[in-house]
């Protein structure tokens, strides 16, 4: 079901036209705006070189290795899922990867900023865009799964957004939500991103229940690469020598081999294990009712 986010009418039609009240969020350059105020600046995210970032989400270790991961869970506890919203999709990096590995997967993706669907867009021309407030979604039980990568540790309120993607999914379909963790990582990377916490695992999985969900998986991951991610997080507790596009950079030697240990650390979390500790946690959660 859509949700008009004039009256909070729900209706069900391939638009986006309210028959109760005849509103329709405006159309401009092919995007639908249903927070036009956020369109041009958000105030919740950093601003890195774009360029920059999607060079990085195509060939960074990190970004490697989360995508794996979120496409494992999606196949591991939500094998019949058919529909799939990401929240905060950014330029696309994820969606991505998961069209490569679930090529018939209906997917919906939503971004605060214009500048960055514009990318997605393109990178994506057979994927619907529309650009959303994660505070409040449009959508109730509309999908199999929503998904909020790296999105919810910007907002003030992550409890409501979690509340509005746990109404934007079906009863039996659920979550899939990656975010920083451990506070004693917290350096300058994180007030440069806008962060609002680090979690801990038992912050987010309260959160999650609060909101309605029922926990299926939690585990760490960037376990085993924790100490250099320590060393480096402490080199960088200084604003003012801070290059916020250093991490993206990485030389290709030291690249092949992180990606090499997070492929070992993929495989043992596939086969069971939830690691205790990383410098990221992803949590899967279901909506029961």
């Amino acid at each position: 079901m859509r949700v008009c986010p004039s009256c909070a009418s729900r209706f069900a039609a391939a638009g986006w036209l309210c028959p109760s009240c005849g509103f329709e969020p405006p159309l401009q350059g092919g995007l639908r705006l249903f927070a036009p105020h956020l369109a041009d600046g958000n105030p919740d995210d950093a601003v890195y070189d774009r360029a920059d970032l999607i060079r990085a989400e195509a060939t960074h270790f990190w970004f490697a290795a989360r995508n794996h991961l979120i496409a494992w869970a999606i196949a591991k506890h939500f094998p019949r899922c058919t529909s799939l919203l990401d929240i905060g999709c950014g330029s696309g990096g994820v969606l991505a990867a998961l069209r490569e590995r679930f090529p018939h997967l209906r997917v919906e993706a939503g971004d605060a900023l214009r500048e960055a669907l514009t990318f997605a867009r393109r990178r994506l021309p057979d994927v619907s865009f529309v650009q959303i407030d994660v505070g409040r979604l449009p959508y109730d039980g509309e999908f199999d799964v929503a998904c909020a990568f790296d999105v919810i540790e910007h907002l003030d309120d992550d409890e409501h957004a979690l509340g509005e993607m746990h109404r934007a999914c079906r009863v039996g379909g659920g979550v899939i939500v990656t975010v920083p963790q451990h506070r004693f990582l917290w350096s300058a990377v994180d007030d440069y991103s806008r962060h609002r916490r680090r979690y801990s695992r038992r912050e987010l999985v309260g959160k999650l229940r609060r909101a309605g969900f029922a926990l299926e998986r939690a585990t760490s991951f960037m376990t085993l690469l924790l100490p250099a991610l320590v060393a480096a997080r402490w080199r960088k507790r200084d604003a003012a020598s801070l290059d916020p596009g250093a991490e993206l950079r990485i030389g290709r030697t030291a690249n092949g081999l992180f990606g090499a240990i997070c492929r070992v650390e993929g495989a043992a979390i596939a086969a069971g294990l939830s690691l205790p500790a990383g410098g990221s946690l992803l949590v899967v959660a279901r909506r029961m009712t």
